[in-house]
C-alpha cells in the first residue's frame, strides 16, 4: 500500500508518513519474531513499542489484526482447548466483558496517565517472570478467584491494551500443563483482542482507516514469526528469554519516565 493510497483513505497524520510506516511495521516484524522463538510476546512488545512511538490508542489500535490472526493460531493448536474452556470460563467471561468499561476512560482520562500505567504493567510482568516470582491458587479458590482476576484483567486491557496482568499470572497459577497454558494464553490474548476491538470503536477509536493499517501489519508480523521459528532452532529459548523481559522491563521504565517526565 503506497503513502498515496493511506492519504487518500484520509488515515491520520500519525500513522502515514514513510518514517512512521516503517516502524509499524519494523515492530510487528521484531514482535513476530519474538513469538516464534519464545511462544509469545507479539502483543506486549508491538504495544509497548508503539506507545512509545506513537500514542497509546492508536498503538491499541494497530495491534488488534496482527494480535488476533496470531494468537487465534495458538489458541487451536493444542488439543486442550475443551478442558481449558469448561475451567476457566468464568475468568474469560469477565476478563472479555469488562474491557468496555476499562475502555472508557480512554476518552475521559488524560492519555499520559495511561501510558504510564501501561508501562508499569510492563515492569510488573518482565519483573516476575525475571525473578520466577510465582503465585499458587487451590482449585477450591478457582470459582471466586477467576472472575476476580478475570474482572481486572478486562478493565486494564481496555485502559491501556496489555492482556497480560494479572491474567497470564492467574492461568500461571492453577497449575495448567506447560502446553495447556500456552494454549491458554492464545484464548485469553484472542478473546481479549476482540473486545478490545468492539470497545474502541464503540469510542470511536478503531477507525476503517486504522484497520487498514493492522490489517497491513499482519504481513510482517507473519514474517516475523517464520523467522522467528527458524532462530529458535539455533538459540537458548531459556536465555532469549531473559533478555526478552529485560528488554521489557527497560521498555516499561521508559514510558513510565517519559510519560510521568513531561515527555
Amino acid at each position: 500500500m503506497s503513502i498515496s493510497d493511506l492519504r487518500t483513505l484520509n488515515v491520520p497524520e500519525s500513522v502515514f508518513d514513510l518514517l512512521t510506516i516503517t516502524a509499524i511495521a519494523g515492530t510487528f516484524l521484531l514482535a513476530g519474531a519474538v513469538k516464534g522463538v519464545i511462544g509469545l510476546g507479539l502483543p506486549t512488545l508491538s504495544l509497548g513499542l508503539l506507545a512509545a512511538a506513537l500514542d497509546l490508542t492508536t498503538a491499541m489500535a494497530l495491534l488488534i489484526v496482527p494480535s488476533f490472526v496470531t494468537n487465534l493460531w495458538q489458541a487451536m493448536v493444542g488439543g486442550n482447548g475443551r478442558a481449558i474452556l469448561l475451567r476457566i470460563w468464568p475468568f474469560l467471561l469477565m476478563a472479555t466483558a469488562t474491557v468496555w468499561l476499562g475502555a472508557t476512560a480512554l476518552t475521559r482520562v488524560d492519555l499520559s496517565l495511561l501510558s504510564a500505567l501501561l508501562g508499569g504493567l510492563l515492569v510488573v510482568y518482565a519483573a516476575f517472570n525475571l525473578t520466577g516470582v510465582r503465585i499458587e491458587i487451590a482449585a477450591q479458590r478457582e470459582i471466586w478467584a477467576g472472575p476476580l482476576f478475570g474482572t481486572a484483567n478486562g478493565i486494564l486491557t481496555g485502559m491501556t491494551g496489555s492482556f497480560v496482568v494479572p491474567g497470564v499470572m492467574f492461568l500461571q497459577a492453577i497449575g495448567l500443563s506447560r502446553d495447556a497454558l500456552v494454549q491458554a494464553m492464545g484464548i485469553l490474548f484472542t478473546v481479549s483482542t476482540m473486545a478490545l476491538a468492539l470497545a474502541l470503536q464503540g469510542h470511536s477509536l478503531l477507525t476503517p482507516k486504522l484497520g487498514l493499517v493492522s490489517a497491513a501489519a499482519v504481513i510482517p508480523a507473519l514474517v516475523g514469526m517464520v523467522t522467528g521459528q527458524r532462530i529458535r532452532r539455533r538459540l537458548s529459548e531459556d536465555r532469549f528469554r531473559q533478555v526478552f523481559f529485560v528488554a521489557i522491563l527497560i521498555l516499561g521504565a521508559y514510558i513510565i519516565a517519559r510519560q510521568l517526565g513531561g515527555k
